[in-house]
């Protein structure tokens, strides 16, 4: 089991399938409908600009909070998704700090069990990948009620990676056979799977299931494919190591003679014919991968045991030229390798990783080897693939792209101060104008107001008092200021004469008042609906008065209060400006000094197999002087017969 644990313990778990934004497409088009700064979001997270994504869903999310009435806000039916994909941009942008503090904030919210089981599940995927599988475990434990479909499968198999990396592959391997035939896991859970059961002490079962694993399967995805070399390479070693020569060289046989693992799977592929003593099949492989790019370490070592091969069958000369061209070769390499240093030290390495172009492609690793000027992203390839090199490598590219938009946001300030300076000298020469016309508006508005609740007020006396008088109309005032105008000259007549006169006008001014008592509630009612009437042309009123106030003081704000806002801004700008470079300068370093180990590794490597050659291929020509010479006498004879 030691020898088993060793070669499992060579090969990773295969990773956790890539996150995704937790908003599906149809639900996203639905939230930009709702609300367009969200959809706005949305979109950057789907285009993977997770920077973007952030920066635009931070900003609607603070205005939301400021809003004094939220659930007014477009954004407030979608708050549980906005707070929830907060967390998830920052986990796909590798905050995972912030992201686990704002999925923790939705676990405990009140909110549907889809979202809080989703949450509980990525919040287990950060722990995860932070190498801490109890706290992953303890978040999928939190997960109950109802589970998105899409991730359930996924769910599963992070629980059973949690499992595996708390060296408990029993339990482990009870939940992977579940998932054997889950859709988007082919592959993967048979590979985990079989590995458990090794790590559970179950070799032969475990044997069998990777076997299975690594046969051909249907599907031709680069990741199946990927999988199944990855498989059958790990049993193929095992094999070695049981000395079973035969089995191994079939499961090196299953690999893809393309695939990443195809220059090993030739290399150990010959090494099981050359341990079996079959030097001959050997050959075969070991020429096909020392035909190959001669920069990888296992062509490196083809080189050396194709020529040892050629020994084996006592063909030293031959076996003399090989190693002589593997000396060539390798000399070459050295030189190469040393430019490659150069060039890291002198900083074209990291000039050359934060080329634009060359991320726009999905195989950019690849596309950096055809760099002219970069010679040292030839030989790093395979260590800019790996998980750690990567990490850090994205860290610098961030910090990179951080350095970018922090020079144009200052850049930036300088338009805002043109543009404030714009409107100012707009604005401010219309203002007094501007000013006169409202302040007639302000003394119309406040005298019809005024004079509305005048009226308002008599009306309402109406109720408790009535005074029909009040709800004369003009022509019934003026006819009335007539008589009271005739009583008067009447009452300054002799006695005899004004009686007459003043019957008379009684009776005028009772056919006045008649007719005031009598239709008096249907013109109370009339007064109410001119009041309504009137109160509507207020509001009117009252709309524009508004209305201007609101732009007066748009106008002015549009210039004025922006001061210290843009210095604040400036100033935390040039700071974290300062700060990032401080950081991007540490990390370059670092990768600067990772690549220039794996750099001296490869230098070390090819001197060792240098010397190796070297002492070989003097032993070679020995060997090939000797059996020259020891055919010489034995045709002399018949030389000297005839």
């Amino acid at each position: 089991m030691r020898r088993v644990s060793s070669i499992v313990l060579g090969f990773a778990l295969v990773a956790l399938p890539g996150v995704r934004p937790c908003v599906a497409a149809d639900a996203a088009t639905a939230a930009g409908a709702q609300d367009p700064f969200f959809g706005e979001a949305l979109f950057n997270a789907y285009q993977g600009h997770w920077f973007e994504a952030l920066q635009r869903l931070d900003s609607e999310l603070a205005q939301h909070y400021r809003v004094d009435e939220q659930a007014l806000d477009s954004l407030y039916p979608l708050i549980g998704h906005a707070e929830f994909s907060v967390g998830d941009f920052e986990l796909n942008y590798r905050m995972h700090h912030r992201a686990g503090r704002a999925i923790k904030a939705v676990l405990e919210a009140d909110v549907p069990d889809l979202v809080r089981n989703e949450a509980a599940f990525r919040l287990a995927r950060i722990h995860f990948q932070k190498g801490q599988p109890q706290d992953a475990m303890h978040a999928l434990e939190r997960i109950r009620g109802d589970v998105p479909e899409e991730i359930r499968d996924e769910i599963e198999f992070l629980r059973a990676n949690a499992y595996l990396a708390m060296g408990q592959p029993a339990e482990a391997a009870a939940v992977l056979k579940k998932l054997l035939g889950a859709e988007g896991l082919q592959g993967f859970a048979g590979y985990n799977y079989g590995i458990a059961l090794l790590q559970d002490g179950k070799t032969a079962e475990g044997q069998q299931q990777l076997a299975k694993a690594g046969e051909p399967a249907r599907s031709d995805s680069t990741p199946v494919i990927g999988i199944r070399d990855k498989t059958n390479m790990v049993l193929g070693r095992l094999m070695l190591e049981a000395n079973d020569y035969g089995d191994a060289q079939r499961y090196f046989d299953r690999v893809s003679l393309d695939g990443p693992y195809s220059n090993q799977a030739l290399l150990s592929a010959g090494w099981a014919d050359a341990m079996a003593g079959n030097y001959e099949r050997a050959l075969v492989p070991w020429n096909m991968l020392a035909a190959r790019d001669s920069t990888d370490s296992a062509v490196q070592e083809a080189k050396l045991a194709l020529p040892h091969a050629y020994g084996k069958l006592n063909l030293h000369g031959r076996a003399a030229v090989l190693y002589d061209d593997a000396l060539n070769s390798f000399g070459t390499e050295l030189a190469r390798l040393d430019a490659s240093t150069r060039s890291v030290r002198d900083g074209h390495f990291l000039k050359a990783l934060v080329r634009e172009e060359i991320h726009q492609d999905q195989l950019w690793v690849v596309k950096l080897r055809e760099l002219p000027d970069a010679p040292e992203t030839f030989y790093l390839t395979k260590l800019m693939a790996s998980h750690d090199f990567q990490t850090a490598l994205q860290n610098y590219l961030d910090l990179e792209d951080l350095r970018r938009k922090m020079e144009s946001w200052q850049a930036g300030f300088d338009a805002y101060d043109d543009l404030i300076g714009k409107r100012k000298s707009y604005y401010e020469p219309l203002l007094p104008g501007i000013d006169s016309k409202f302040r007639e508006l302000d003394a119309q508005y406040k005298l019809r107001r005024e004079q509305r609740n005048l009226l308002a007020r008599r009306l309402n006396d109406q109720l408790t008092a009535p005074r029909p008088e009040l709800l004369a109309t003009s022509d019934e005032r003026m006819l009335l200021d007539r008589i009271n105008a005739t009583a008067a000259a009447v009452a300054r007549l002799p006695q005899a004469t004004a009686g007459e006169h003043a019957e008379r006008i009684a009776r005028l001014r009772g056919v006045i008042d008649w007719d005031l008592r009598t239709e008096y509630a249907d013109r109370l009612t009339v007064a109410h609906e001119h009041l309504e009437e009137l109160d509507a042309e207020l509001v009117t009123l009252h709309g524009r008065y508004q209305a201007f106030v609101r732009a007066r003081q748009a106008s002015v704000h549009s210039y004025t209060g922006y001061d210290d806002g843009i210095r604040d801004l400036r100033n935390r700008v040039r700071d974290a400006l300062e700060r990032v470079g401080q950081l991007q300068k540490q990390q370059g370093s670092l990768i600067e000094e990772v690549a220039i180990a794996e750099l001296t590794t490869r230098s070390e490597r090819l001197k060792a197999y240098q010397t190796q050659a070297r002492y070989a291929v003097a032993d070679s020509y020995d060997r090939a002087s000797q059996a020259q010479g020891a055919a010489v006498p034995a045709e002399a004879p018949a030389g000297e017969g005839k």
